[in-house]
């Protein structure tokens, strides 16, 4: 389990963070260039070690009612890969993204290096494509999650 003072200097690593101080001693972080309404990364960073990263629209975590995780237990990687993980989901869509088009069968799978893949359903395919670029196509969509999850990539 990460201190407090550990904790801040992983978040603080994250440029696009700003620190907001409210009350008690507990500390917020901002992403000011989100694409949504949501804008805190970090909730209540608290001198105890505990506190909340927002992963609302992120798989494979345990969220509250708000879509906020406890990281009091977190050990560094995971705390690093979780705020790039909600930063990452709160971004705005490349021009790239953007191009290829939306809509409600798109998604946004991302690994742990932050490279990020598009998944799109399409004239009865699902493509995966690295920004503008076709990197394959599947006849059905578990096929499509089994590529993704065998190269490292979640969704989001």
């Amino acid at each position: 389990m990460l201190t407090f003072e550990q904790k801040l200097a992983v978040i603080e690593s994250f440029p696009e963070l700003k620190r907001k101080d409210v009350s008690l001693g507990r500390i917020n972080f901002h992403y000011d260039e989100s694409a949504q309404d949501k804008k805190v990364v970090v909730y209540h960073l608290h001198p105890n070690g505990n506190g909340f990263v927002y992963a609302g629209s992120i798989e494979g975590y345990d969220t509250d009612e708000r879509g906020l995780v406890n990281i009091r237990d977190f050990e560094e990687e995971a705390l690093r890969r979780l705020i790039q993980e909600s930063i990452q989901s709160l971004a705005p869509k490349s021009a790239a993204e953007q191009a290829v088009g939306a809509s409600s069968k798109d998604e946004r799978w991302m690994n742990s290096e932050g490279q990020t893949l598009s998944l799109i359903y399409e004239d009865e395919l699902w493509y995966v494509y690295s920004g503008l670029n076709l990197e394959s196509a599947y006849e059905t969509y578990e096929e499509a999650v089994e590529y993704l999850k065998e190269e490292g990539f979640s969704r989001r």
